[in-house]
């Protein structure tokens, strides 16, 4: 039976790293394109209770992506099982636990929206690279720490 050990400090450093790039991507680098492609006006700004209510929700979320994606990797590790180490260094596990997950099942639900949604390949683009970036800057610090 593996003994799986989830860093929680790692889990929560992931949840703040993930959050601020959220707050950069949707916000200085994307925000504008992002929002005309949800079909906001971009010159009305979101009530308080709105943006609170999303910021909260996106922390929870967040945390389930982290702590979950912490799990996997230990469950990955042959050292868990009691096996010798892979010998693959920490940034090709983080890197290949972002990826597989990613593909799995980031990817799929994003081109469902393309396809069920009606939504541009824009806004596939802008929100699958941001989901890709988080799990790998999560996986990142979870396997460093």
């Amino acid at each position: 039976m593996p003994i799986i050990e989830i860093n929680y400090l790692a889990v929560i450093i992931a949840v703040v790293a993930t959050f601020f790039l959220g707050f950069i991507w949707y916000g200085k680098l994307f925000g504008k394109p992002w929002a005309l492609e949800m079909g906001y006006d971009i010159n009305e700004k979101p009530a308080a209770g709105a943006m609170a209510k999303g910021m909260i929700l996106n922390i929870i979320g967040s945390f389930f992506i982290a702590y979950v994606l912490a799990h996997d990797i230990a469950a990955w590790n042959p050292v868990t099982w009691g096996l010798e180490p892979s010998g693959a260094s920490p940034a090709t596990m983080a890197g290949m636990a972002a990826f597989f997950t990613w593909l799995g099942f980031f990817l799929p639900v994003d081109l469902n929206a393309v396809a069920w949604e009606k939504r541009s390949w824009k806004f596939f683009g802008i929100n699958t690279s941001y989901h890709f970036l988080t799990l790998l800057i999560a996986a990142m610090i979870i396997v460093h720490m």
